[in-house]
């Protein structure tokens, strides 16, 4: 059987695998802004507590993906659902592009435009929402797409934990030896990594270059 025959024999499976592959990414990279974005800029106006959250968040980055999946197994609830515990596992990935890029950006900001801006009576709130996260917005983009592309492609080991994806196809076809299958999921994970960082790279360059007319 080669190939193309596989995929469209197999095409129902392949479309719900790249679905749970989007939806594991989709749903880490959610609760992962949520996280790293708001620590990025606690840590700017925090600056003692930089060291510790940068320093815990490359820890994680450092420790390898299964074993990341089995220290997790035992916590409760979590550890119960592969879907749930690969979500925490990339979730947990992720953070450290985005708090870094987030702290990048907000520190790079001109010192002369945030000076201006409090002369001109705004708040620190104000000042973060107004000039500070627009001004960082295509650092922060930069920092969004590494980790988008990053949990594209960790993703597929959530399939060695039940957590589903296109990681099965790549997991079966290496039991079975069979190069076909193997592919069937790792094209569609190339493809989906390219596509998100070349969208999210259009995006990034628009900021920049809106950022350099304003």
């Amino acid at each position: 059987m080669n190939f193309w025959h596989f995929l469209i024999t197999n095409r129902q499976q392949l479309i719900d695998l790249t679905l749970e592959h989007i939806t594991l990414v989709a749903f880490s990279m959610l609760f992962a802004v949520l996280i790293g974005i708001p620590l990025g800029i606690l840590i700017t106006r925090v600056p003692h507590l930089s060291k510790a959250v940068l320093g815990a968040a490359n820890i994680i980055q450092t420790i390898p993906s299964l074993a990341l999946f089995g220290f997790l197994l035992p916590v409760p609830w979590i550890g119960e659902r592969g879907g749930r515990l690969a979500i925490l596992a990339l979730t947990l990935y992720a953070l450290l592009p985005l708090i870094r890029n987030t702290y990048v950006g907000i520190r790079g900001v001109d010192p002369a435009v945030v000076e201006a801006g409090r002369a001109m009576g705004l708040t620190d709130r104000q000042l973060l929402l107004q000039v500070e996260l627009p001004l960082a917005s295509s650092v922060i983009v930069a920092g969004i797409r590494i980790a988008t592309v990053l949990l594209v492609g960790l993703a597929t080991i959530a399939a060695a934990i039940g957590g589903g994806g296109l990681g099965q196809f790549i997991f079966r076809g290496l039991s079975m030896v069979n190069n076909q299958v193997i592919l069937a999921g790792a094209i569609p994970a190339a493809l989906l990594a390219l596509s998100a960082d070349v969208g999210l790279g259009a995006i990034e360059r628009r900021l920049g270059t809106v950022q350099q007319k304003s």
